[in-house]
This record gives C-alpha cells, structure tokens and sequence, in this order.
C-alpha cells in the first residue's frame, strides 16, 4: 500500500511542479512581449501596420464583411481586428469617452494609438498562446523537459518577441499551425476521425490568415499516409480531411471566390521580383542569409547548433518527429529560401519548431554525455537550457531597447527643436507624433504626387483610394512620385526615411534615386541619424533643409534627359 502512494504523490508533485514552470514560461514570454508594445505611438513605424488597420476599419465604416484586400489574404487577421476596433469604439462610447462612432473615427485618424495599442495586444496573446502550444507539442514528441524547455526557448526568443508586438498575420499563423501540428500527432498516434476533421479546420483557418502557412498541411497528410501504410483504414480519413481544409477556406473567407479578380489582383502586386532592402539573392544566398541573419541572431550560436542536432536526432519520440514535424519544416525552408525575396518575418512559423528542436538536441546530447559519464550530471539540460536562455533574453532584451528608440522618433524629436513653426515639412513615414504641431505636412502618394497629410487625415482618406493612387508600388515614398508630380512636393524641410535603402542597390532603383537626387539638389541635409547597435533601430533618416524652387524645374529637367 505504500509504494503505491509514494508512486502517487511523486506524480503529483511532478505535476505541479511541471505546472509551476510551465506558468511562469509564460509569464516571462506575456512580460517581455508586453514590455514596449506600445513602441512609436502615435507614430506608426511598421508600414504593414496601417495596411491591416485600415482596410479593418474600412469593413466597419462599410458594414461589409468582404476585406477587399487579399494579399496574405489576412482574412481571420482582419476579422480579429474589427472585432478588436469594434469593442474599443463600443466601450468608449458606452463610458463617454466618444460621443458616437463619427467622433470616434475622429479621434482615431488624431492618435492611431486609441486602437493600434489594443491591437497589438491581440497578437501579444497570439504569442503567448504560440509558447504554450510549443510546450505541448514538445511534451508530445519528448516529455515533459522537452516541452518545458522549448517553450522556454521560444518565450525569450527575440524575433518571436518582436513579431509578437507588431500587427501582422505571422503570430496568428503560426497558432493555427502549431494546433495543426498537435492534431497530426494525434492522427498518427490515434487516427481518429474528429483529429483529421479538426487538422483540416486548422489547415484552412491558417490559410485564410497567411497563404504559406496553407503547408503545415504536410504533417496531417504525412501522419494519415504513414498511418495507411501501416495497413490502417483511413483512406477515407484523408478525404475527409483535404475536405475539410477546402470547406473551412471557404467559409472563413468567402470573398476569396466572391471577389476573386481583386484576390489575382492582390496575388500578382504580392509577387514582385525585388523589394528595396528585401530583395533576394538565389536558394542558397537566401538559405545562408536565414541562418546566418535572424536564425542565428534570436537563437544564438549555442541555441542553433542544438536545433540543427534535434532536427534529426533525438532520444525520444523520433518516429513522430520525422513524420508528422520534419516534413513540414523541411517544405517551408525550401520555400521561403526560393522566394525573390527575403524577410526576417518569413521565420515566425518555423520558430516553434526550432525551439522543438534545439530542446530535443540538448536532450540528445545530454543523453549522450550521461551514457558516456554516468548519473553524475543528471541536471545537464536544465542548466544548459538555463545558460542558453540568458543568452537569448540578452539578444532580446537588446533589440527591445533599439526598438522604442528609432531613428524615427529621434528625427521628431530633431523637427520639435528645430523647425520653426509654420514650416512645411516632406514626411515618408507615418509621424502622427508630429501632426499636433505647429507645421504642416507634405506626404508622398505616387500618382496624386505629395499630399497635404493633414488635410487627408481629416477627411478620412479610405485604405483603398490610398491602394489605388500608390499604383501598385511597393512603398509609399518620394521615389515613386511622378516626375510631373515632383513639385507638388515643395516644402521647406524634408525628412526621407527610404532614401539610403534605394542607395543600396543603385542599378535597379536608378528612376527612383533621381527622384531623391532632385529633391536633395535643392537643399542641404541638416542632420543623418543612423541606427546605433544596442541604442537604436529603424532606417537611416535624413533631414534636409530645402530651397525654394519653381513649378517648372522637374518637368523642364525630366523633358531634356
């Protein structure tokens, strides 16, 4: 009768000690994704930001469900964020903060911030809800250490951090298909028919929120084929489960057969061949640039070589590995390093599955020492998993410091000192942080030439009029303003932020750098601020004070080339 209890209560300690650990992971990942989510506000330093809030709030002034933008297609995302738009408006209104929805719109085009912030921390929980799938796979392929130990990496995982405080589809993704892979793990330890129902729920709802992310398709099918193999009878499980991902798609996102020239559309404007600072340079370019760049930053040296070991050798729970994990990461490595272009964000998803990884090599390796040495260092992965994470909360703790200081917000800081009242200031980015000022602001807009940003702002200008006068161009900047157009531009200062990026790459963006070149003729740059390792980010910001100049020097110098 004793043993039995001693059995019984050393479980339960196990538990709850597990549970103990396991909570505080996620404290630590909610504390470090909330320190500094609200970095630049007012101002809007990401410049997809904007992208998926806007095109949010155009559904909620149109009372439509349709998007009218599918370009990820972001669809889930989208629908998330006018739920997020809808209760901050409601409780404002409710509480006398916002009169009615009009001056709530009002308040929203003055300070961005009012719904920005809530936003972000929807992804925030995305993100933390990321760790803890990450410990329950990880507990599913190597117990409950392995599992402890990858949420732990992936909690102070600095790209995972950072992509957890801006809105975009990345998080959200790789929820979605990180609960795809707990069903296929399920489909090929049990192959139930509701785990094959519901992996292709997750399939589609991944899809619907980040086309790659449509891949993580692999594992079910993996799991299901290896499944059939065997000479279980589940032929009509994998049907069902390809049905499944197509009927969830298309009822999460109707609009993408609904509207489909607007989804070609979208698809061909996302398909360009080159992006200033993100373009390509071949598979193993790409491959090396991936590991050598954002992998190896937010893993660390340590951290990388043991996912590189735990990506094919591990003491426990290999078979479920190679079939239901593997193949997926495998299939987006090999496509996202044969894209023309190359993000750090394209890491997100596989950043889950590293963190698997890099857990089940220290594990292997300290299954190996002990083998070789004995029982003496029973604590080895504990303590290697503690050093690796002090590195990784380091690198993190580094990159949230040059995050709330960007060079951005350096440059307001610069015009508030300055530049005397009643100036006209040149702005590429989104300085609501300067809009109360006594200035007013000229803003880049591609065929409408430069635009009074203040004047638009008040009247609302619609996501989608903004999408139709950018004519297709990757980035709203000087560069793609028409030549004709180059005098719309007039101001007294100029604050570029895409200048140095096209500087980069002077053959391909010779059209765009005259753009710069003509502007900058006309003045003298007042300061350049650079990002400084470990105190700021962001781009290189030149301000430069502008001379006058007359309506007809652009066209006139344009005609004579």
């Amino acid at each position: 009768m004793t043993e039995p209890r001693i059995k019984v209560r050393n479980r339960l300690s196990r538990r709850v000690i597990e549970t103990a650990l396991l909570s505080l992971t996620l404290l630590a990942a909610l504390a470090l994704r909330l320190d500094g989510v609200d970095f630049g506000l007012p101002a809007l330093n990401d410049p997809d930001e904007p992208l998926f809030m806007m095109t949010a709030f155009e559904m909620l002034r149109n009372q439509s469900l349709n998007p009218g933008w599918f370009g990820h297609p972001a669809t889930v995302t989208l629908y998330c964020l006018a739920l997020v738009m809808l209760a901050v408006g409601g409780i404002g209104i409710a509480t006398g903060r916002f009169a009615d929805a009009d001056a709530f719109a009002a308040a929203v085009y003055a300070d961005p911030g009012i719904v920005f912030l809530p936003a972000r921390l929807f992804i925030v929980a995305c993100g933390v809800a990321c760790v803890y799938l990450t410990w329950r796979i990880g507990k599913r392929l190597g117990g409950a250490k392995t599992g402890l130990i990858a949420a732990l990496f992936l909690a102070v995982n600095a790209a995972a951090i950072e992509y957890s405080q801006i809105i975009r589809t990345d998080m959200q993704a790789t929820a979605f298909m990180l609960l795809c892979a707990l069903c296929a793990l399920a489909i090929l330890n049990g192959g139930k028919l509701k785990h094959y129902l519901l992996a292709g729920v997750f399939v589609g709802l991944a899809c619907a929120t980040k086309w790659p992310a449509a891949v993580i398709g692999l594992s079910p099918l993996c799991a299901g084929l290896y499944r059939v193999a065997q000479g279980h009878r589940e032929r009509g499980c994998l049907g069902l489960f390809v049905l499944s991902s197509a009927v969830t798609l298309f009822l999460v996102s109707p609009f993408l057969l609904l509207d489909y020239p607007t989804v070609l559309e979208n698809l061909s404007g996302e398909a360009r061949p080159i992006h200033p600072g993100a373009t390509g340079g071949g598979f193993f370019d790409n491959l090396g640039w991936y590991i050598f760049g954002p992998l190896l930053s937010s893993l660390g040296a340590g951290g990388l070589l043991f996912a590189a070991i735990g990506l094919v050798w591990a003491p426990r729970g290999q078979r479920d590995w190679l079939v239901a994990v593997l193949p997926t990461v495998i299939a987006f490595v090999l496509m996202i390093c044969l894209q023309a272009l190359r993000w750090e964000r394209w890491i997100v998803p596989l950043l889950p599955f590293l963190a698997i990884a890099a857990a089940r090599g220290l594990s292997a390796v300290a299954h190996f020492v002990r083998t070789g040495v004995g029982g003496s260092v029973r604590r080895i992965e504990t303590l290697a998993a503690l050093v690796l994470a002090l590195l990784m909360i380091q690198t993190a703790r580094v990159e949230a410091v040059e995050r709330t200081h960007d060079t951005r917000q350096i440059a307001s800081a610069w015009v508030r000192s300055h530049v005397p009242p009643g100036s006209t200031v040149l702005l590429e980015h989104a300085a609501f942080d300067l809009l109360q000022g006594p200035w007013t602001f000229r803003f880049p807009l591609a065929s409408a030439g430069c635009v009074d940003a203040k004047a638009a702002l008040s009247g609302r200008i619609r996501y989608s009029r903004v999408e139709r006068l950018r004519s297709g161009s990757p980035i709203v900047d000087l560069g793609h303003v028409e030549t004709e157009l180059l005098s719309s531009c007039r101001a007294d200062y100029a604050i570029l932020t895409h200048y140095d990026r096209y500087r980069e790459n002077p053959g391909v963006y010779t059209t765009e750098l005259g753009s710069y070149e003509r502007i900058l003729a006309k003045g003298v740059v007042e300061a350049t601020i650079r990002p400084r390792p470990g105190h700021s980010s962001g781009p290189v910001v030149r301000i430069v004070k502008l001379r006058p100049w007359s309506d007809g020097q652009f066209t006139t110098r344009s005609s004579s080339k």
